[in-house]
C-alpha cells in the first residue's frame, strides 16, 4: 500500500490502495464511521465499482472502490472542488495511511 495523489478527475485524488480489493475499501470505510465518527450519506454500488458519500466538516467526499483503480478519496463535486477540498482529501488521506499501516501491524503481530 502507498499513498499517490493524482488530479486526473479534475481535483485531487488520494489513492489510498491502488490494488485493494472489497476487504480493504470495508477496513476503510469502517475507519471513517468508527473511527472517525463519519455517515455516509448516498451508497451507490455498482458490479465493478462502490462509491459511498459523506461529509467531513463542510467537505463533501466520496470513497470510492474500483476493480480497475483500487481504492480512492475525492472530493464528491469533482470538477468544482475547492482548494479547501482538495487539502482535505490529502489530510483525510495521511490520517488514513497512518490508522492502516496500525492496523497491518497489529495483524501481523497476531
Amino acid at each position: 500500500m502507498s499513498l499517490t495523489l493524482r488530479t486526473t478527475l479534475g481535483c485531487t485524488e488520494a489513492v489510498i490502495d491502488d490494488d485493494g480489493g472489497l476487504k480493504r475499501f470495508y477496513q476503510i470505510a469502517n475507519i471513517l464511521s468508527d473511527d472517525l465518527q463519519l455517515n455516509f450519506t448516498n451508497k451507490e454500488d455498482d458490479f465493478d465499482a462502490i462509491s459511498w458519500d459523506f461529509h467531513l466538516g463542510q467537505h463533501e467526499l466520496t470513497l470510492q472502490y474500483s476493480i480497475y483503480n483500487g481504492i480512492s478519496v475525492f472530493p464528491t463535486k469533482t470538477k468544482d472542488a475547492r482548494k479547501r477540498d482538495n487539502k482535505a482529501v490529502v489530510e483525510l488521506a495521511n490520517v488514513l495511511e497512518g490508522k492502516l499501516m496500525n492496523l497491518d501491524m497489529r495483524r501481523g503481530a497476531a
